[in-house]
């Protein structure tokens, strides 16, 4: 079985580390890590550490490295421009879309999203945004915690470089189809549960961006940005 993942903001350069806080907590108490066993240890940027448990404090884990490596990021990355679902949906995307290797996640206030971001109830959701990214990273082993960037407004969309492509169900181009590069971003953009509007695909094209289409189903908001992510790690060699 693969040792279980804990992060830390800063890896120490030494040969011991003690994870303490809410990981150490988490380890010590609801795991119940023993001493002997072996645990890894990243900062989420592609630093990582293989440890043994020398010794287990109630609220800590004091770890001998054993080895070190460090992942560099993927090339091409893999973005994914998230429209707000609603209720647990939008947890369960991020959830998804990290597990099965996104690289970052942008969320995106469009035309027919019914929930809004505004003033203090969008830094606390895209915090937790970004805390369900983490979790899901540990979760799957991901040495890189995606990125959860700031609330996106169509017209920011236009500015991002790279392949960018509009999942959209009257497209007639096939995700599987499209010529990917290699390196720089490719940004997935997944509409709302009332689909990307009419004005919002004609200003992304006009910006460069194409329509492709996943299949004949048509899928939520919050599982079709996985089912891309997937399909494309397939072509890029990821899985």
């Amino acid at each position: 079985m693969t040792p279980g993942l804990f992060f830390v903001d800063r890896l120490p350069s030494g040969d011991v580390v003690v994870l303490d806080g809410a990981e150490g907590r988490h380890a010590a108490r609801v795991r119940r890590i023993g001493a002997g066993e072996t645990v890894l240890v990243g900062d989420g940027r592609g630093t990582l550490a293989e440890c043994v448990v020398d010794a287990v404090g109630s609220d800590s884990l004091t770890l001998r490295v054993t080895a070190r490596r460090t992942v560099p990021e993927p090339d091409p990355r893999i973005v994914v421009v998230q429209a707000l679902p609603k209720g647990e949906r939008a947890e369960l995307a991020v959830e998804l879309l990290t597990e099965v290797g996104v690289d970052e996640i942008v969320p995106w206030a469009s035309a027919r999203a019914i929930v809004q971001w505004t003033g203090d109830r969008g830094v606390k959701a895209r915090a937790k945004w970004q805390r369900t990214a983490t979790e899901a990273a540990k979760q799957s082993r991901r040495v890189w915690v995606p990125r959860v960037a700031e609330l996106a407004r169509t017209v920011d969309l236009t500015a991002r470089t790279g392949t960018v492509l509009v999942l959209h169900e009257a497209a007639t181009e096939p995700l599987s189809g499209v010529s990917l590069p290699g390196d720089g971003d490719i940004v997935l953009v997944v509409g709302p549960e009332g689909g990307v509007s009419d004005d919002e695909l004609a200003t992304l094209t006009a910006a460069g961006a194409r329509a492709v289409r996943l299949g004949d189903p048509v899928l939520r908001t919050s599982t079709a940005g996985a089912a891309a992510v997937a399909a494309l790690s397939v072509r890029l060699g990821r899985w």
